[in-house]
């Protein structure tokens, strides 16, 4: 199916970009420089980067889509984001035409990568988001507990990360959605250890999930969870400032298909039943929030002219 490298495990080092395009400009061109960058740059991080498993990974938002006359009908399920708006938290919508997901073991790669995406794209877009993620400890979210324990794993990263026949057309593909949440970590610090497991469902030295019986009806663990055939790959990334006092996780998850993402946020934000929202919301803001769509190698090739 020659996808783009959206079923990958977290790397070390992460740069995420946002990019929107400017007004009154010609873009075509350009987009379809980018594309052939795609290509270029994952080519030769097969050859420069092998043991630090580089890789860029681009997707394009349903206005995108739109504005660059890309083919029609679009993917079944790329369509604006709406805002989920529960009865004390709402999962944001943002605008953003273009979305990279660069990795790498080491840094220096990602920069590159992110530096020879500027150089062509300022040309017609400008950068609303830039955010630079970190491993921290042992694949923990800021938070201190371990992230992504619900990930599927094997051949399973495939099923529930790409496309298949059920869209034929966007064989291959992959449904983005991205989050940046900010933490508030003096009142989440403030909790005792045993309240901050109850808010995960999970135990915090060993990732231990509670049983059933002890999980609370409004842990994330319980309400994140919408069962084991309804799943999405994360690759989320802590990031932050101590100096701004701006810690976060930017939430990104792959999925063949965006309504197990929505039925998710659903959960989260709304509650089940309505009012039982996930407690982890209490110390963790939504800024921003936007779908994308990513083609496979072989359409970003054809979009490349």
């Amino acid at each position: 199916m020659d996808a783009q490298n959206v079923i990958d495990y977290p790397n070390n080092n992460t740069v995420f970009m946002v990019w929107n395009f400017k007004n009154n400009t010609a873009i075509k061109p350009v987009f379809q420089r980018v594309c052939a960058l795609m290509n270029n740059l994952n080519n030769s991080a097969q050859v420069r980067t092998i043991t630090s498993r580089a890789s860029v990974v681009m997707g394009i938002s349903s206005q995108a889509w739109k504005k660059l006359n890309l083919p029609e009908p679009l993917p079944k399920e790329l369509v604006d984001f709406s805002p989920i708006v529960g009865k004390k938290h709402v999962a944001v919508a943002t605008q953003g035409d273009l979305h990279f997901h660069i990795r790498a073991d080491e840094k220096s790669y990602c920069i590159d990568m992110a530096a020879e995406i500027s150089v062509i794209l300022s040309q017609i877009a400008e950068c609303v988001e830039e955010v630079h993620g970190f491993r921290y400890w042992d694949g923990r979210s800021i938070l201190g507990f371990v992230d992504g324990t619900e990930n599927p794993s094997g051949a399973d990263r495939t099923f529930f990360g790409i496309i298949s026949d059920e869209d034929e057309k966007y064989k291959g593909g992959s449904y983005l959605f991205v989050q940046k949440y900010i933490h508030d970590l003096v009142a989440w610090r403030a909790l005792p250890v045993t309240e901050q497991e109850k808010v995960l469902g999970r135990s915090k030295a060993n990732d231990i999930e509670m049983t059933d019986d002890v999980k609370p009806s409004n842990s994330h663990a319980a309400l994140a969870n919408v069962g084991d055939d309804l799943k999405i790959i994360r690759d989320n990334m802590p990031f932050g400032s101590m100096a701004n006092n701006e810690m976060g996780t930017y939430f990104i998850a792959y999925a063949s298909t965006f309504s197990t993402v929505t039925k998710m946020l659903t959960r989260m934000f709304k509650g089940e039943p309505e009012g039982n929202y996930d407690r982890i919301l209490d110390f963790s803001k939504a800024t921003t929030g936007t779908l994308f769509f990513c083609p496979s190698m072989n359409m970003l090739k054809e979009f490349a002219g």
